[in-house]
């Protein structure tokens, strides 16, 4: 091989070897291009609208007529006082002289002002002897519950299709969860009354009690609805005052118990 040959050789390695490099560089150039987009492709995909706190709130054009933020206005911290995070009460039994023999004392953000945005909340439930905390939903938590004293029976209810039933009888120191949205219930099975305490996951969980948003409805659902959606006489459906939150005793007493 002559001198001529061999140089023309080894500066086409060179020259291969500095289109490599520069197409390593491009490379890892494109690579860190392709990272960044993603990243950013990512950051805006994680971004979502933040969890509802109260029931709806309707956009304005004009923020003179604004009132009401997704949750609470913030107080500057530095006039918060220890009064800010304290709730007493807890201790008092609630009134459970009821159509439905149950009382719920709620702690809330309405209650401690510390809670905004903490996205916490506690309810003391107290059940008469067969009280029922009636079947509901909460819209914007999760419900963890243990029972302090007595005896309930309890459940949840799946979303469609399934409509699967989870149930279980809960003595002292036992704990149930009821998922965000789905229908629930507790039932004192015992002679006497029943105590027990629920976490939410959420500063204002919302209640939506069943039986009273679809039979008591301010005004009320049109019966031909109900008789449809619940296959009943239309006898049967008999709507009580608009707004008073209550079955009438005509619809109530159709209504079995299930045997436990």
């Amino acid at each position: 091989m002559s001198a001529m040959q061999s140089f023309s050789i080894f500066s086409k390695a060179i020259a291969n070897n500095r289109l490599s490099q520069y197409i390593i560089m491009k490379g890892t150039h494109f690579t860190v291009i392709a990272f960044t987009l993603l990243a950013f492709a990512c950051s805006l995909a994680s971004a979502f609208d933040p969890s509802p706190l109260q029931d709806f709130c309707a956009a304005i054009k004009d923020i003179k007529n604004g009132v009401f933020v997704n949750g609470k206005f913030c107080e500057d911290p530095k006039l918060a006082v220890a009064e800010d995070f304290f709730f007493s009460g807890l201790n008092k039994p609630g009134n459970t002289s009821n159509l439905v023999g149950s009382n719920v004392t709620t702690v809330n953000v309405d209650q401690i002002p510390g809670l905004n945005t903490l996205g916490i909340s506690l309810v003391r439930i107290d059940y008469a002897p067969y009280g029922l905390n009636p079947p509901r939903t909460h819209p914007r938590g999760t419900e963890i519950l243990v029972v302090i004293k007595g005896t309930l029976y309890v459940g949840f209810v799946t979303s469609n299709p399934d409509n699967l039933l989870f149930t279980k009888i809960l003595n002292p120191g036992d704990v149930f969860v009821f998922p965000i949205g789905l229908i629930h219930f507790q039932f004192n099975i015992g002679k006497t009354e029943a105590v027990a305490f629920a976490g939410l996951s959420s500063q204002n969980a919302g209640v939506i009690t069943i039986a009273n948003a679809v039979f008591g409805s301010n005004p009320p659902i049109n019966p031909d609805v109900l008789t449809k959606a619940f296959q009943l006489d239309k006898n049967v459906v008999n709507i009580s005052s608009p707004g008073s939150g209550r079955i009438n005793h005509s619809f109530k007493n159709r209504i079995k118990t299930p045997e436990i």
